[in-house]
């Protein structure tokens, strides 16, 4: 009889009581191996972290597309420059003023990377899935470094509380904005600052330049950090903060002011003094700031790690700023300290739980479920808890009545919108901001009704905005309602 091999429960492999009674029993057959072990093999955890909130992220983003729950105009601002782009020409952006060229706004010429994909899916939808895929891409590096510094089980912890983390959620919940290209080039820079491969860090942090402004000065960061790390003066870190610096003064001296109607920087007037009605920030907000940024993601433990230098820029300027905007946890202004918080953490864990403090090292063996647990946490008041929520997955009649509407509005048609409607327009029609058309009557207005307002006040408003030109009701749905223009 031959022999049969059995699996017990545990694993383990054994024989059933046939081969048990063989006198002499041949070799234990080995089990043979799964066909998903290779998909559980470890290295790809990284990789399973970031389709997970790909996903995630992106049917988010789809829903609030979708229900009309669009809550700012950045949307609209950037599908008109990457419909710019995509179509050969300048990316001209409407929305912030007639003829505007968006590189005289803010300096982000990486939009372009967007074009070839915008030409073959052109809707709005085509940016919320890049973002997406952006912000899962700096899974990877984290997840990564993460399992190679402290372990599988840590790594992919830490990949998951920082998939979660207000920052990013924050920043997935405003729509689209340019930083989504900054968060992973971070991201691979400061892995490979935590390995030592300094040449491939400078790689990573050079094309920050390419995607604001202000991002020059936190690639300079990088390479300073280069030289604390290394000690040492060498030509690549110098080289790195010299093109940073550099580079950010061009782009704010002379690349922007000459695409600038005005020929200047415009957020020059929301940094610096400007007397006694230039609201400051108050220590309290700044605190509150602070340790949302330090205690839920690291357990204020990533300041032990020098890599927290990179985050200096960022909160630099926003608390510079005047602009109470720039202050708080909302909007995305805090995505990009994500990846520089987390993998302080990273670079701060190993030294602590090696450490001769017996309490040292018990809060640092339990720090990374600790983090987990209050990403999971924060995450029932933050954006990702709509996907539990089955209204999130409906589409509201008043949506579509809303939509239908606005179909009435031909493509290539004039209009002037505020945010509501606003991104179902800027792909197919040139929109202005309500308010700011340049002097030009629109063909068609397109308003939200706040407030308990009417489509006869809106009506009047409109015919007041724009003098002589006379405008009827075409019809209402919802809170939202379309003007045409008449002669």
């Amino acid at each position: 009889m031959d022999t049969a091999a059995a699996t017990t429960a545990d694993g383990r492999t054994g024989h059933s009581p046939d081969a048990a009674a063989d006198p002499a029993p041949g070799p234990t057959a080995a089990p043979a191996p799964s066909r998903f072990a290779a998909l559980r093999a470890p290295r790809l955890d990284p990789y399973w972290t970031a389709g997970f909130f790909f996903l995630t992220f992106a049917v988010l983003s789809y829903w609030r597309y979708r229900t009309l729950s669009t809550i700012s105009w950045d949307l609209g601002i950037f599908e008109q420059a990457v419909r710019g782009y995509a179509h050969l020409r300048a990316p001209i952006v409407d929305l912030k003023g007639p003829g505007t060229n968006i590189l005289g706004d803010h300096f982000s010429p990486v939009l372009v990377l967007l074009a070839p994909l915008y030409r073959l899916f052109p809707s709005p939808l085509t940016l919320l899935t890049a973002q997406a895929a952006l912000f899962a891409l700096s899974a990877i590096p984290v997840t990564r470094a993460a399992a190679r510094h402290l372990g599988r089980r840590r790594g992919l912890t830490l990949g998951l509380a920082y998939g979660l983390s207000w920052g990013l959620q924050r920043a997935v919940d405003f729509d689209f904005h340019e930083i989504a290209f900054a968060v992973p080039l971070i991201a691979f820079a400061l892995e490979a600052a935590l390995r030592g491969r300094w040449n491939t860090a400078v790689c990573w942090a050079v094309p920050l330049v390419l995607v604001k402004e202000d991002l020059g000065v936190t690639a300079a960061a990088i390479g300073a950090l280069s030289l604390i790390r290394t000690r040492r003066a060498g030509p690549l870190p110098i080289a790195l903060v010299a093109f940073g610096i550099t580079a950010t003064a061009v782009t704010l001296s002379l690349l922007i002011p000459a695409f600038n109607g005005s020929g200047s920087y415009d957020y020059w007037s929301k940094i610096g003094g400007h007397g006694d009605t230039a609201p400051g920030l108050p220590i309290d907000v700044a605190l509150r700031t602070l340790l949302w940024t330090l205690l839920p993601t690291t357990g204020l433990l990533a300041l032990r790690s020098p890599l927290l230098l990179v985050a200096a820029p960022t909160l630099g300027w926003r608390f510079l700023s005047h602009d109470p905007h720039y202050w708080g946890t909302d909007w995305h202004y805090s995505a990009v300290l994500m990846p520089v918080v987390f993998l302080a953490l990273i670079d701060a864990l190993p030294r602590a739980l090696a450490s001769a403090r017996p309490w040292l090292r018990s809060y640092a063996h339990h720090l990374p479920a600790a983090v987990l647990a209050a990403a999971l946490a924060l995450t029932t008041t933050l954006p990702l808890a709509r996907l539990t929520e089955a209204d999130t997955y409906r589409t509201p009649p008043q949506v579509a009545a809303v939509e239908r509407l606005l179909d009435r509005i031909p493509d290539g048609a004039t209009v002037e919108s505020d945010v509501r409607p606003l991104s179902r327009l800027t792909g197919r029609t040139r929109v202005f901001w309500t308010g700011d058309t340049g002097g030009l009557a629109p063909g068609y207005v397109a308003a939200q009704l706040h407030d308990g307002r009417t489509p006869e006040q809106a009506l009047a408003d409109a015919e007041a905005r724009h003098g002589r030109a006379r405008y009827v009701v075409l019809g209402a749905a919802d809170d939202v309602v379309v003007l045409l223009r008449v002669a």
